[in-house]
């Protein structure tokens, strides 16, 4: 099997998870990351949260965007006002290649408030696109240091 993990992280959170994600896919076949690089992202927190709330996108650094030699993807962001990160965003738009495929989706949140909205917004994007199966990972940023804890709960959602 061959997995690639596509995540957007600002402040560290949900890299620490794409990682231990990454890891966990190697067990199972090849595994690559993917962190997209914002070129243009607002520097405030309430400058993130109003372009997140508005579903925009951010300029991004060069990507491939064809996920069609991938058997899983997966997804990840920070939750940014009830949706994923504008980087984020700007990815699920022009990516292709998800037709058939089985999909993990993940977000890192701090209240929780807004977490299902996020990855439903991802899900419906990829469903648009042709993607058929769904897993979803929830990690609160205070349990994202505590590594046995990630990985028990990617363990539920890695058969």
């Amino acid at each position: 099997m061959k997995s690639l993990v596509v995540y957007y992280s600002n402040t560290g959170n949900t890299r620490k998870v794409a990682k231990i994600l990454i890891e966990a896919l190697k067990a199972k076949g090849e595994a690559e990351g993917l962190e997209l690089v914002a070129l243009d992202e607002a520097k405030s927190f309430m400058g993130q949260c109003s372009r997140a709330f508005q579903h925009k996108k951010a300029k991004i650094a060069e990507v491939n965007f064809d996920l069609a030699r991938y058997d899983l993807v997966c997804v990840g962001t920070p939750v940014w006002a009830f949706g994923p990160a504008p980087a984020l965003n700007t990815y699920l738009d022009k990516c292709t290649g998800v037709q058939g495929k089985d999909v993990i989706l993940f977000c890192t949140y701090g209240s929780g408030s807004g977490r299902e909205r996020c990855i439903d917004r991802m899900q419906k994007i990829l469903l648009d696109k042709g993607a058929k199966g769904f897993n979803k990972l929830f990690i609160q940023q205070s349990k994202v240091n505590k590594k046995e804890f990630v990985i028990d709960e990617i363990g539920r959602i890695i058969k």
